[in-house]
Formats: C-alpha cells, structure tokens, sequence
C-alpha cells in the first residue's frame, strides 16, 4: 500500500481504526479533538496528508449528530491539507431508514447526509449492509457497500445447528431470508408484520411456512429498540419453534432494546462490531462478531486498484 494514512474521527471510532491499522500493518494517523468553551469543536491534523491516499474512519456512538458535526469538520480539514483522495469510512451509515419521502412533509436524512459529505471534501465512501441498497444512488461519487452476511454466514456453519429454518421478520427482509435459506439449505419462513407509525413498534400476527420444533435463525440488517425481533420471537416461540438465534450486522440497541433481548426467548444474539457496544449492552446473550478485518481488505483493494466485488465472489 502506497502514500496511505487513516485517521479516526472520533474517539468512538478509536478501537475500530486500530482494528483496521493493526489488519494492514500501518501506524494510525495523528490528530487533535477537542472542544472550545463555547461547545464548537476543533479538529487539526497532526501530520501532513499531502498528495495522500485518506481514509477518515467514524462510528455511531451516541450522540449521533455529535458524530455528523466531527466528520465534517475533520473531512474539511484533510482537504484544506491537500490530501490526493479522501474516502469516508462509516462502517454503519448514520440516518440509514430516513432513506424515503413516506409522510407528507418529511426529509429523506440519508441523501441530506450524503450531500454534506460530498460537499465537506469527501471523494468516496465505504459503507456496509445499508438499510436500503438505493442509499447508494444518493451519492455522485463511489460508493462501496461491503456486507456481514458472508461473516454471519460462517459463524452459524461452525455452529451446525440442525433443522434450520430461516426467519423474514416481514416481507421487506424475504430477499435477504431467502439468499441466507439458500446457503444453508434449508426452508424459509415469514412473519406477517406492520409498523406502528413513526413509534418504531412493530405489530407481528402470525407465521407464512413451518417452523414447529425446529431451530429458527432470524438475519436482519441491523437490531434497533428490538421491537421488531421481540415481536418475531413472541410468534414463533407461540408456533412451537425449538432454539432461536438472531444475526445481523448493526447493533443500534436503542432504548429498551437491551431488557427486551433479556426476556426474550433469544438463545444468542449475534452482531458485528460496525457499532461500538457500551458496557452497559454487553450481555450474556450477544456475541460480536469482528468485521474490521473485512474493511482493512476493502481499503488495501481501493488503495491498490483491484475489485471489492470479488471479496464476495
């Protein structure tokens, strides 16, 4: 790798970089935060970036408009120092599920979002998993959506679970079930769900497929309040599943998400490391998964030239 360095945007996003540093071999870049009186943040790079290849690294910790401001600001700061390329590294795209306009008088968060970055300097974004794939198309530069599903895909192969059957908790997340029934070669079923308005419930009737006395694997993108999977587990466990798992990629938990996963049926809980978990939400029953090996890769292929695309072939 040639005229590399990568920089952590925030303290949040510490661990994760040098997860990715360590993976490619190279030291992590030097930068000052800090915070003015008057709550205005500040940010300059410790060393130069001249005519090289950037990679600005930020997580979704809480607070997460914290974390917009402290990306903009440091992307804007690479650029004023010359930097040849600058590629945002957001291992889970902040504001994902505003992606559409369906309410009257609503923003679509996610293409605002995408603008501010192209506007601060950014010259490529490498994401993953994101909750709508058309996020992509909000972007007029690259961006490289990587995906969990092939490292969750492993991790339930050397579990061997018998009997499967794999869970769409809706009819939004059958593709993704049914990519998921097909690796592992075994049937699908589907939860009869609606949303609840904008309080992010969920209302689960009943079960599409066979699931009785079988052990049920539920794939989502990401585990929010866990109203969603609380309501699958509460249908399934009701028609006579066996062992529940949950996988996905982001683990948001939110709110009540953590007591809900608690009382749940849930046997373990399986997510990657795109979000930072607090102590708080580091419980028994969740299993984090390392996915930063995945992005090192990605950025070792942007910097040299060669396919991203062939890491899931």
């Amino acid at each position: 790798m040639e005229n590399v360095k990568i920089f952590a945007c925030s303290d949040s996003a510490e661990d994760f970089t040098d997860k990715i540093c360590s993976n490619l071999k190279i030291e992590k870049g030097k930068i000052n935060r800090m915070k003015f009186k008057n709550d205005n943040n500040f940010v300059q790079i410790l060393e130069t970036v001249r005519d090289k290849d950037v990679y600005l690294i930020q997580t979704t910790q809480p607070p997460v408009n914290e974390r917009i401001m402290e990306l903009l600001i440091t992307l804007d700061a690479i650029k004023r120092a010359a930097a040849r390329r600058i590629t945002v590294v957001l291992p889970y795209y902040i504001y994902s599920r505003s992606d559409k306009k369906d309410q009257p008088r609503v923003p679509v968060t996610a293409k605002l979002l995408a603008q501010l970055i192209e506007a601060a300097g950014a010259d490529r974004v490498l994401t993953c998993d994101l909750h709508n794939p058309s996020i992509q198309a909000y972007f007029k530069i690259n961006c490289d959506i990587l995906s969990g599903r092939f490292l969750l895909e492993k991790y339930f192969d050397e579990k061997n679970i018998q009997n499967k059957v794999i869970v769409a908790t809706d009819a939004g997340s059958s593709k993704k079930a049914y990519k998921y029934a097909q690796h592992f070669g075994c049937p699908i079923a589907l939860i009869d769900k609606r949303r609840d308005g904008n309080n992010d419930s969920a209302i689960a009737s009943n079960v599409i497929g066979d699931v009785k006395d079988k052990n049920a694997i539920v794939f989502d993108d990401e585990v929010d309040t866990a109203g969603s999977i609380a309501e699958t587990v509460e249908v399934i466990t009701r028609a006579g599943v066996k062992d529940i798992y949950v996988g996905c990629t982001h683990a948001v938990l939110s709110g009540p998400a953590i007591e809900r996963i608690k009382k749940s049926n849930i046997k373990e809980l399986v997510v990657t490391n795109t979000i930072p978990l607090t102590e708080n939400k580091k419980i028994d029953k969740i299993k984090v998964l390392d996915i930063a090996p995945l992005f090192a890769e990605a950025i070792k292929r942007i910097n040299e030239g060669t396919s991203i695309g062939e890491l899931f072939e």
